[in-house]
């Protein structure tokens, strides 16, 4: 990969000089969705797939932009000294923003850079692309640069970036379990206080299958901020009536307790999805160390459920994949994960079972919505490194 990588480089932007390659993980969410806007417990891992860069630094304040992902559109170039969202600059707006978070934090970019990128996720398929290319660019700047951030501060600099530069009000989860994946476990987080441990996801004889919608969505477009929203304003409602400072600090009986503060029946249920989406993370958690499989695949489902039902994030494509995922034998559980509204679900499903599921679920979604689905059985990897 090395060696390709380098190779594409040299053709797009010349021989010489200190060319430097590097990898970072997708990631996905096994459980916890929308939470970690909320205040709560979110549980991902980092993929063997993902973003890998070939970089150097330039003599100019030139950056030159080239994705092997989208050939058509050539080299994209910027100024490292006129960052600023155009749509016209398509992806590279995502490591544009980077290196604009990261000036605004304080970090000096003394000159500009040339870098290649490939990815091997699927783009709006809700393994988190954009946050990946985030990250991977984060780690680029802290090795070519010699910048002092840790894996931590990278995640936030990638958030920072989301929020800031390209308006998508996304947590911290994604560039959080990215940059601090660590390989054959998942990470269980508390978004409100980032306190961190790590888990041991032991699967004997069960796989992690990602099923892709294939239908496209943009974050940006979606409804994605007017769920934040929704949360934001149960929230300030709750507050009159409890003192928190989230919705992850309520439990089921407290929420019940407190949720006619609520006024819309609407965003009664958006909270009502957050607070308990947080306490089934916890449990799910506390059911994996356990060694109970089946328990973590039934909280896997009451999480779609709820995704579905009061959330209401997944949309006719998702709700297929999961529902005839879970008619076929050997599947311990199965959820939509990331976003919603299309990209992913994820299943756990006996190796065994696995051609068999991946042939009848491609099967019936093609045949009901009317394309086919992608079916990619994946590893837990660790997080961004040079190669």
């Amino acid at each position: 990969m090395k060696e390709s990588l380098e190779k594409k480089f040299e053709e797009i932007f010349g021989a010489g000089g200190d060319v430097r390659t590097y990898f970072a993980p997708g990631r996905v969410n096994l459980i916890g969705e929308h939470t970690d806007y909320n205040g709560g417990h979110v549980f991902p891992c980092a993929l063997t797939i993902g973003t890998y860069a070939a970089a150097r630094r330039n003599d100019d304040g030139t950056l030159r932009f080239y994705s092997m992902n989208f050939e058509e559109l050539g080299v994209i170039t910027s100024s490292v000294d006129e960052l600023k969202y155009r749509r016209e600059d398509d992806w590279t707006n995502y490591p544009k923003g980077v290196i604009w978070a990261a000036k605004e934090k304080g970090y000096e970019i003394p000159c500009g850079m040339d870098v290649l990128f490939w990815g091997t996720i699927p783009n709006s398929s809700g393994l988190s692309s954009s946050a990946s290319i985030e990250v991977l660019t984060g780690f680029v700047l802290k090795d070519l640069f010699g910048l002092s951030y840790d894996m931590i501060e990278n995640a936030l600099i990638g958030q920072y970036a989301e929020n800031r530069f390209i308006g998508v009000n996304c947590g911290i989860m994604d560039q959080f379990a990215i940059a601090m994946g660590k390989e054959g476990h998942a990470i269980f987080l508390d978004t409100a206080t980032l306190h961190y441990t790590y888990a041991p996801v032991r699967l004997d004889g069960i796989r992690i299958v990602i099923m892709n919608t294939n239908k496209k969505r943009g974050l940006g477009d979606s409804k994605y901020n007017e769920r934040r929203a929704e949360c934001e304003e149960a929230l300030a409602e709750l507050q009159t009536k409890v003192k928190i400072g989230s919705l992850g600090d309520l439990n089921e009986a407290q929420f019940n307790e407190y949720q006619d503060a609520i006024a819309s029946p609407v965003r009664r249920k958006r909270a009502r999805h957050a607070v308990l989406e947080n306490q089934r993370t916890i449990r799910a958690v506390e059911a994996l160390r356990a060694g109970d499989i089946e328990e973590f695949g039934r909280l896997m489902i009451a999480s779609h459920e709820s995704l579905r039902d009061d959330y209401e994030v997944t949309g006719k494509e998702l709700d297929t994949l999961v529902s005839e995922t879970l008619k076929q034998p050997g599947v311990i559980g199965a959820r939509m994960t990331g976003a919603g509204f299309g990209g992913c679900a994820v299943s756990l499903v006996k190796e065994e079972a696995v051609d068999g599921l991946i042939a009848a679920v491609e099967a019936a979604y093609t045949k009901e919505i009317g394309y086919a689905p992608t079916f990619y059985v994946v590893d837990i990897g660790s997080g961004p490194r040079r190669l």
